[in-house]
């Protein structure tokens, strides 16, 4: 099958996962909170930022070539850290490494993912990144830091957007319990995906939060009650300067809109603000993401590097990002999407479909380096 034929489009790709894996797995990841506004009022700022073109540039070749917090990658966009990423395809996190490392491209493990830093540790190379939710205790959070650099991240990500769990309705009523419940109805729902049940049974491995369960004692644990949900803190600006203090490497802060946050934040010399409304799926009454993310340029300077994600589905939502202040792109959605409806093959895939299309339209602008995305910007 020519991938490029039969599925052209970030949207083919979603289409072809919804059919391959469980409810309960696609509801998870493909939905967001309440009504799902935030997802449409992402989706509508991103449609209506443009660009002008320039004619009779002659013959351009776009560069994607793109330095970030000291390392020089293939291209302006990498993969963004998802919850449970395993629950989609088994050893989605391993393949999603190894593909980074393939394309030269970031790579986000999250502290709840099915995979434990170890897991992942011999195909990160020099590209991966760690996401880390806070937790309740000093010690605790000081044990895992060690252990996320001894596995070899050298990138922490601390996601502040999470002060409570969301109520994702759809979710809800897809049963979604981490591990899955072994009743009928779930049951159910993984009969009627066989690769999916297959390729688990060849992993061997049950999905469930490894790297925060580790923590946790399994006897006396109900069993709706994940690891995360129980040693969950919450985010203050305590915490962050702690961990700052505490992580020698870089540090990134996830999932900020305010201008005021923003700049606080690279006052506590934060290396890196992550432009986020977790893409609709904690809060829907916010702004648009895009929105904000030249407010949180003006505010910070030029010198602070940021990084934007929320509702990016084409090339041209990248450059629509970088025009707009962003120092780079993260996806998530779009890459769990791909390595559920082909595996290895489907993530190779997503980044071709990408890249390309960038660099179509780099080509259409007139524009050679992405730093120029900005001159052709219509306001």
């Amino acid at each position: 099958m020519d991938l490029d034929l039969s599925h052209p489009s970030i949207e083919d790709l979603r289409k072809t996962a919804r059919k391959r894996i469980p409810r309960f797995a696609f509801e998870y990841l493909d939905s967001a909170t309440g009504r799902e506004l935030g997802l449409q009022i992402n989706r509508d700022a991103l449609d209506a930022i443009g660009f002008m073109p320039s004619v009779l540039c002659g013959r351009t070749k776009a560069d994607l070539q793109t330095t970030f917090l000291g390392q020089t990658y293939d291209l302006p966009f990498g993969i963004a850290p998802i919850g449970m990423a395993g629950l989609m395809w088994a050893g989605a996190e391993r393949l999603l490494a190894q593909a980074s490392v393939a394309h030269n491209i970031p790579f986000s493990l999250s502290s709840v993912a099915v995979a434990s830093p170890e897991d992942v540790a011999p195909y990160i190379g020099q590209n991966g990144w760690f996401q880390h939710y806070p937790v309740n205790s000093g010690a605790l959070r000081r044990a895992m830091l060690k252990r996320i650099k001894a596995a070899g991240f050298r990138t922490l990500i601390f996601t502040v957007d999470i002060p409570e769990e969301s109520r994702r309705e759809r979710q809800r009523r897809a049963n979604l319990t981490v591990p899955p419940k072994a009743d009928l109805r779930t049951i159910a729902n993984m009969l009627v995906r066989p690769a999916w049940c297959l390729a688990h049974l060849r992993e061997g491995i049950v999905p469930r939060m490894r790297f925060f369960d580790d923590y946790i004692p399994q006897r006396g644990r109900e069993s709706f009650t994940h690891a995360g949900a129980l040693i969950r803190g919450i985010p203050d600006w305590q915490y962050l300067h702690e961990l700052r203090e505490e992580w020698d490497g870089h540090l990134i802060v996830k999932g900020v809109l305010r201008p005021q946050d923003a700049k606080r934040m690279a006052e506590a010399g934060i290396d890196c603000i992550w432009v986020s409304n977790h893409s609709g799926r904690q809060f829907e009454a916010g702004p648009a993401v895009i929105d904000q993310l030249p407010k949180i340029r003006e505010a910070v300077g030029p010198e602070v590097s940021l990084i934007y994600d929320s509702g990016v589905a084409w090339g041209l939502d990248v450059m629509r990002a970088l025009a707009k202040g962003a120092d780079f792109v993260m996806l998530g959605r779009a890459f769990q999407y791909a390595v559920a409806a082909f595996g290895a093959r489907g993530i190779d895939h997503v980044i071709h479909i990408l890249k390309t299309d960038i660099e179509a339209n780099m080509s259409q602008l007139g524009a050679e380096k992405t730093s120029q995305l900005a001159d052709y910007f219509l306001p």
